[in-house]
C-alpha cells in the first residue's frame, strides 16, 4: 500500500513522520518526513520490516509488544517515548502515537505517527539548566511584568535584599528602590519596554532592614514564546565592598602629588585622580572617557608604545626604571582646559585587568621647574657676562696703567740715571767727607725710585724680561737664606721642595721678586709671629681642576704655594688684592704694588695666581707656571768688575737726553774708552761715517729715529759694529710679547757706572 492521490499528497506534507505497517510488521506506507527522519532519503521504506527502525538492543522485545498491542482492545497510544534507529546506525529519541485500523479485506494495519523529541528534550534540559543557574546564582535575578510587578525572585535576590520570594512576588519592584531613584528606574523600564537594554549601570537599592545597597544592574527585556516583550529581567550584583575598595584606592590616588591617568586600549581615559583634575582643568566626569590625545598630544606616542608592547619593550626615546616595568619619556606637551599648554614629564606602565590592558600614565607638571631652570641659566649667563666684563675692565685698567707706566718710565729712568751716576761721582771724588755721605743718600733714593719703576712695569707687564729654563726649587733655595735673615726671628719659615720638578720658562730675577713680595706681605700679616710655608710640586691641570675651569690652558704646570698663619683677608680685600696701588697698610707704609707685581710677573709668564684666605686663620697664594721639557740653564761664573777698561775702543753714544748723554760719556772716558756723542740718529750716522766705531751705544726710544732703526742702518753700512741698547722702556720696540730676543743686548736704565762698564766689556768680547 503506497500513498497515492490526494490522500498520499496530504500524508507526504504532514510535519510528522507517518508509517503504516501490517500486522506482520512490514511497512506499507511511509511519508517523506519518515524517510528524512530515519535517513532513508534515497531508499524506500515500503516493504521493509518496521523492526529495522528499532535499535538492536530492544528489537527482540519490539515484536512481542506489537503482537500484544494487536491482540488487545486496540486503544490508541498517545506520545509514547521510544528510541529510533537511523539508516547510519545512530539512535535518537522519538515520541510515537499508535492507532489500529481493520481493512475490508480483513487485514489489520498499525498507523504510527512519530515526532523527533531531540529538540524538545534539549529545550527542556536547557530550561532546567537555566532555572538551576538562576536558582544557584549569587547575583540577584528577578523578573517583572510591564507594570513593574515581581514575577520571579531567586535565592540570590533573597540573600541580597532580605525579602523571601513568597513576600515579594506580586508586589511592585519599587518597594526596594529608594524614592529619589524611582523616576530613574521608571525611565530604565521604559527604555527596556521599547526593546532597549541597559548594561552595568550603578544604582541604589533598599533591603528588608532599610539599609541601602550599592548594586550594578543589568536590565533586559523579558520575552514570551512568541517573542513579545512581557516584562523585564534584572540582574543585580552587590558592589558595596568594591565601591568601598575603589573609594580607598581613589583616596590613595587623590593623595598622589602627580596627576594620574588610566588609559584603555581604545585610548580613552578610564581613571583620573584629583591632581589630574587640577592639572588639566577638567572635572572628573569630563575627563572620564575623554580621548587621551586631547590631553597629551605629544605624549600620545609614549602611551601608544606601551599599549603596543604591553610594557615589555622600551621605545627609543625612553629609559627603563630599575624593575624594567615603568618607562619614562622626555619633556612632553600637555593641554589645559581652554587650550593653554604646559610642559610635563610622563611615566607610563602597563596594567593587565579583566577588561584588558590599562596604561597608567603619571603626569608631572614641570612648567615652573623649566621656567626656574631657564631663569637660573639666564642668571648664570648674566653672572658669567658680568665676570667677563669685570675681567675686561680689569684688563683695561692694567692696559691703561701699562701705557701710563711706559709713558713715564723712559723719561723717569733717564733722570734717575743722571741722578744716580752724578751722585756716584761725588761719592768717589769726595770720599770720606760729609758730601760723600749726602751723595750716597741721593744714590740710595735714586735706586729706590728705579726699583719702584721696575715694579710698576712688572705689574703692567711692560718690563723687558729675559726668560730661561730654570728649576723652581733652585730659585726657592737661593731665596730661602735671604728670607730667613729678613723676616725676623718671630717668623718660622718652612720650605718644602719636590724632587724631580720639571723646568719652567721664567726670568729668575722676577721669580725672586715674586717670592720676596709674598714673604714681605706674609710677614706684615703676622706682626706677633707665625708660620710661613713655601712648597713646590708638579700639577696636572685638567677640565676638573679649578684652574682649568677658570680658563687656564690644560697641561703640565709647576705649583709654587706660599701660606701664612696671619690675619687673613676678607672677600672684599681679596677681590681688590691685585689692583694697582690698593693697600690695607697705613699711609706711607706700602705702595700697593707688591701683589700687583706678583700678578703681572706670573701672568706674563703664562701662569695664574689664586688666593685662598680666611680672616683670623691665614692666607695661601697658589701660583701655577707652565712646565717645559727644556733643561735648566746654569749661569757661568762672573768675572770681577775691577779692571774692565776700554783700552781705547771707540764708543758712539746716542742719547737725546743731554744730561744722560753727558754723564754716560764721562763714565766711558774715565773707563778708558774713546767716546763719540750724538743727540739723535742723523748726527750718529754722520759721526759713524767719519770715524771708525767699535760699539754703538744707543737709546731705544728717540725722536725722528728709533734706536733699532739706527742700529740696522749702522750694521748695514758697517757690519762689524757691535750694538748695545740702553732704555728704561724698551719693550714695544725690541721685544716680542715682552721677551727680549737672544741676539739683542740691552742695558736697562737707570744703570750704574759698573753696570755700564761690564755691559760694554761683554759686548766687545
Amino acid at each position: 500500500m503506497e500513498s497515492t492521490g490526494i490522500p498520499g499528497l496530504l500524508i507526504d506534507s504532514a510535519p510528522d513522520a507517518i508509517i503504516v505497517s501490517r500486522s506482520d510488521g512490514v511497512i506499507t506506507v511511509a511519508n517523506r518526513r519518515a524517510h528524512d527522519m530515519f535517513g532513508y532519503t534515497g531508499e524506500k521504506l515500503v516493504g521493509r520490516p518496521v523492526d529495522d527502525l528499532v535499535p538492536g538492543d530492544v528489537r527482540h522485545r519490539h515484536r512481542g509488544h506489537r503482537e500484544a498491542y494487536l491482540s488487545g482492545i486496540h486503544q490508541p497510544l498517545r506520545r509514547l517515548p521510544l528510541r529510533g534507529l537511523r539508516r547510519d546506525g545512530s539512535v535518537f529519541p522519538v515520541e510515537i502515537s499508535l492507532a489500529v485500523t481493520a481493512a475490508p479485506d480483513g487485514e489489520t494495519y498499525v498507523t504510527a505517527v512519530l515526532r523527533d523529541d531531540t529538540a524538545q528534550r534539549e529545550a527542556a534540559r536547557t530550561r532546567s539548566l537555566l532555572a538551576s543557574i538562576v536558582q544557584s546564582s549569587h547575583d540577584a535575578i528577578m523578573t517583572t511584568d510591564l507594570d513593574g510587578r515581581v514575577l520571579s525572585w531567586n535565592p540570590g535576590a533573597e540573600a541580597l535584599f532580605g525579602h523571601p520570594a513568597s513576600d515579594i512576588i506580586g508586589r511592585h519592584i519599587d518597594g526596594i528602590v529608594p524614592p529619589e531613584r524611582r523616576s530613574d528606574e521608571e525611565q530604565v523600564r521604559m527604555l527596556v519596554r521599547l526593546g532597549g537594554r541597559v548594561d552595568r549601570y550603578r544604582s541604589i537599592r533598599v533591603d528588608a532592614k532599610g539599609d541601602t545597597v550599592a548594586v550594578s544592574a543589568l536590565v533586559s527585556p523579558l520575552l514570551d514564546e512568541r517573542g513579545r516583550i512581557v516584562g523585564t529581567t534584572t540582574i543585580c550584583r552587590d558592589i558595596s565592598d568594591r565601591e568601598r575598595a575603589e573609594a580607598r584606592v581613589q583616596a590613595i590616588l587623590n593623595a598622589a602629588p602627580d596627576a594620574m591617568l588610566g588609559v584603555s586600549e581604545s585610548g580613552e581615559v578610564v581613571l583620573v585622580n584629583a591632581e589630574a583634575e587640577r592639572l588639566f582643568g577638567h572635572p572628573r566626569y569630563d575627563l572620564l572617557h575623554m580621548p587621551v590625545r586631547l590631553l597629551l598630544p605629544d605624549g600620545l606616542p609614549a602611551v601608544s608604545a606601551v599599549l603596543r608592547t604591553g610594557g615589555d619593550t622600551t621605545p627609543l626615546d625612553s629609559e627603563r626604571t630599575a624593575d624594567g616595568a615603568d618607562q619614562r619619556w622626555a619633556t612632553r606637551r600637555a593641554i589645559r582646559r581652554g587650550g593653554a599648554e604646559i610642559s610635563v614629564d610622563i611615566a607610563c606602565s602597563s596594567l593587565h585587568t579583566d577588561s584588558g590592558v590599562v596604561i597608567v600614565a603619571v603626569v608631572r607638571d614641570i612648567t615652573e621647574r623649566l621656567a626656574a631652570e631657564e631663569e637660573r641659566r639666564r642668571l648664570h649667563e648674566e653672572a658669567d657676562k658680568q665676570r667677563l666684563e669685570a675681567r675686561m675692565q680689569q684688563a683695561q685698567r692694567l692696559e691703561s696703567l701699562g701705557q701710563l707706566a711706559g709713558g713715564i718710565a723712559h723719561d723717569f729712568n733717564n733722570l734717575l740715571a743722571v741722578i744716580l751716576n752724578y751722585a756716584s761721582f761725588i761719592v768717589e771724588d769726595a770720599a770720606g767727607t760729609p758730601a760723600a755721605a749726602d751723595a750716597e743718600q741721593i744714590a740710595r733714593a735714586a735706586r729706590r725710585g728705579s726699583d719702584l719703576t721696575h715694579q710698576l712695569l712688572a705689574f703692567a707687564r711692560r718690563e723687558v724680561i729675559r726668560p730661561r729654563p730654570l728649576n723652581l726649587n733652585t730659585v726657592v733655595t737661593e731665596v730661602h737664606q735671604m728670607l730667613e735673615r729678613s723676616l725676623g726671628e718671630h717668623i718660622t719659615l718652612t720650605v718644602r721642595t719636590t724632587a724631580g720638578l720639571p723646568s719652567v720658562m721664567a726670568d729668575p730675577g722676577q721669580l725672586e721678586q715674586v717670592l720676596v713680595n709674598l714673604a714681605v706681605n706674609a710677614r706684615d700679616a703676622m706682626p706677633t709671629g707665625g708660620r710661613l710655608t713655601i712648597d713646590t710640586a708638579p700639577v696636572k691641570v685638567d677640565a676638573e681642576h679649578a684652574a682649568g675651569r677658570a680658563g687656564l690652558p690644560l697641561g703640565r704646570y709647576v705649583r709654587l704655594r706660599v701660606s701664612d698663619t696671619g690675619t687673613g683677608m676678607p672677600k672684599e680685600v681679596i677681590d681688590k688684592a691685585f689692583e694697582p696701588f690698593f693697600t690695607t697698610k697705613p699711609s706711607g707704609q706700602g705702595t700697593g704694588l707688591g701683589l700687583a707685581t706678583v700678578y703681572g710677573i706670573i701672568t706674563q709668564a703664562g701662569g695664574t695666581v689664586q688666593i685662598y684666605s680666611e680672616p683670623g686663620i691665614g692666607t695661601t697664594f697658589t701660583l701655577l707656571l707652565p712646565a717645559t721639557d727644556v733643561e735648566e740653564y746654569r749661569n757661568a761664573p762672573e768675572d770681577s768688575v775691577a779692571g774692565l777698561t776700554g783700552h781705547g775702543a771707540t764708543v758712539l753714544v746716542v742719547e737725546d737726553e743731554d744730561a744722560l748723554r753727558e754723564v754716560t760719556s764721562r763714565i766711558l772716558r774715565r773707563g778708558g774708552y774713546t767716546v763719540l756723542a750724538a743727540g739723535g740718529g742723523e748726527e750718529a750716522l754722520r759721526l759713524a761715517a767719519e770715524n771708525a766705531v767699535d760699539v754703538l751705544l744707543t737709546d731705544v726710544i728717540m725722536p725722528n729715529m728709533l734706536g733699532k732703526d739706527l742700529a740696522d742702518a749702522v750694521r748695514s753700512r758697517w757690519p762689524g759694529t757691535k750694538v748695545l741698547f740702553m732704555s728704561g722702556y724698551a719693550q714695544p720696540v725690541l721685544t716680542t710679547h715682552g721677551t727680549l730676543a737672544a741676539d739683542v743686548h740691552l742695558l736697562e736704565k737707570p744703570f750704574t757706572s759698573a753696570e755700564l762698564m761690564r755691559a760694554l766689556h761683554d759686548e766687545l768680547q
